[in-house]
């Protein structure tokens, strides 16, 4: 497997994805809460309660990101960075014929040491795809033939 595209760095990168979807959520819901507590009463009292209800839905839905996120973290906390494998399972970096895949969450696009690899889950589509399969291996996808490379 290629030194210049470990595992751990893949791991870090995927923390600070969901750090930075946590902080968005948090921030997004601080601000609808603001939204609904600086909203005054007028003479049109739907108006006011219309516009608290929809800042309390943003907070909601927000809240619903939050709770997301932190699934997510529980999620990739399971998964050892260090840990080798030699077939396609959760934790694993895989080298295929379409590129590189880290199964450990949905973090989509990550780029590490200018290489660009997948963090995907291992419901996802093409984890499902790979699953068990080990370097020499194929498995199809897409109606596509993928080539497992490498896997640790």
């Amino acid at each position: 497997m290629a030194d210049f595209l470990p595992k751990p760095a893949l791991h870090a990168a995927c923390r600070a994805f969901i750090e930075q979807r946590m902080a968005a959520a948090a921030l997004a819901m601080q601000a609808a809460q603001e939204s609904a507590n600086s909203d005054t009463k007028s003479s049109a009292g739907d108006k006011y309660e219309t516009g608290r209800e929809m800042a309390t839905q943003e907070r909601d839905r927000n809240a619903g990101q939050l709770h997301q996120a932190r699934q997510l973290a529980a999620e990739l906390a399971r998964i050892s960075p260090d840990a080798p494998c030699d077939a396609v399972r959760p934790g694993a970096l895989v080298h295929t014929s379409l590129g590189w895949f880290y199964l450990a969450i949905s973090a989509g696009r990550l780029v590490v040491g200018g290489q660009e690899c997948f963090a995907v889950s291992g419901a996802a589509p093409v984890a499902l795809a790979l699953k068990g399969k080990r370097a020499g291996e194929a498995a199809v996808f897409n109606g596509k033939t993928v080539q497992v490379l490498a896997v640790s």
